[in-house]
C-alpha cells in the first residue's frame, strides 16, 4: 500500500463519520452484533450509525450506551428485504423497532407496485411510516433502485417518498445482483434538489473501497456543496468498507509513513 496523501486521508476521515456500519446476514447473532457495536467506536471517531436486523435492536442500543457511545445512531430495517406491498404489516413492523429504540428506520420501498403501475402504495406506505416516526426516529426510504433500472423510474419513486415524508433517501437493501450505481445516485439528488436538498441520501450494497466511498462523496459535494455533505444528508451503507478505512488511516498516521 502506497503513503497516503493528506487528500484521502481526509476522504477517509470524512467517509468513517458517514460510515452506517451495516449487519443484515440471516446468520448474525449477539456476539455478532456487540462486536460490530464496538467496532463502531474507532480510533478515529465514531461511525454515524450501526445498522441491524429488527431483533438487535435492543441489544445494539444497550451495547452502544454501555461504551459511552450514545452519538452512535441505531438504524434497522423494516419492510425488509422484499419491499412488499403491505402497508399495515410495514407499520407494525415500525411501531416494533421505534419502540425497541431504534433511531432510524430504513423502509423498503414497494418497489414492484410502482414497476406494475402503482404508485399510491408506496406514498401510502411511506406517509404511514412517516407519522409513526415523527419526533421520534429518522425514516430512509430504500428504492432498491437496481431493480427499478429505467431513470424514470427511479425519479418516480425517489420523488413520491420524499413527497411522502422521507427524511432520506437510500439506494438498496444489498441484497439484489445490482446495488448502489452513480446514474441512480445522480438521478436520486437531482430529485432532492428539487426540493431544496432538504432529504438526505444513503448510498448502500458494493461500497467497499476508499475508491467507491470517493464516488458518492463527490457526487453529493457537486451537486449541493461541501457543506452538505454530513451524517444529517448523506450516508454510506456498508459492512466491508470500516477495514479499508481503518487499514488507510492507520497506515497515514505511521511514524515511517508505511511498513
Amino acid at each position: 500500500m502506497k503513503q497516503m496523501n493528506q487528500t484521502d486521508r481526509q476522504l477517509a476521515q470524512q467517509a468513517l463519520g458517514l460510515l452506517d456500519l451495516t449487519s443484515l446476514s440471516n446468520d448474525d447473532d449477539a456476539e455478532r452484533i456487540v462486536s460490530l457495536c464496538q467496532r463502531a467506536l474507532t480510533p478515529f471517531g465514531p461511525v454515524a450509525a450501526v445498522c441491524v436486523f429488527p431483533r438487535f435492536v435492543a441489544l445494539a442500543r444497550q451495547t452502544l450506551d454501555s461504551l459511552g457511545a450514545q452519538e452512535i445512531r441505531v438504524a434497522t430495517v423494516v419492510n425488509f428485504p422484499y419491499g412488499g406491498p403491505n402497508v399495515a404489516s410495514a407499520v407494525s413492523e415500525t411501531e416494533a423497532v421505534l419502540r425497541a429504540g431504534a433511531n432510524e428506520v430504513d423502509l423498503v420501498y414497494p418497489y414492484r407496485s410502482l414497476l406494475m403501475g402503482d404508485t399510491q402504495t408506496g406514498l401510502t406506505m411511506v406517509a404511514a411510516c412517516r407519522d409513526l416516526c415523527v419526533g421520534r426516529a429518522r425514516l430512509k426510504v430504500i428504492l432498491e433502485t437496481g431493480e427499478l433500472r429505467d431513470p424514470q423510474m427511479i425519479r418516480q419513486a425517489s420523488q413520491d417518498a420524499i413527497a411522502a415524508g422521507a427524511d432520506f433517501l437510500k439506494t438498496s437493501t444489498g441484497k439484489v445482483l445490482v446495488n448502489a450505481t452513480e446514474q441512480a445516485v445522480r438521478i436520486m439528488l437531482e430529485a432532492i434538489a428539487e426540493r431544496g436538498g432538504l432529504v438526505g441520501l444513503k448510498a448502500a450494497g458494493g461500497i467497499r473501497t476508499l475508491a467507491d466511498a470517493r464516488t458518492y462523496i463527490e457526487l453529493a459535494r457537486s451537486r449541493f456543496g461541501a457543506g452538505w455533505v454530513d451524517a444529517d444528508h448523506l450516508r454510506l451503507g456498508a459492512s466491508g468498507l470500516l477495514d479499508e478505512l481503518l487499514a488507510q488511516l492507520e497506515w497515514s498516521t505511521e511514524p515511517s509513513g508505511g511498513r
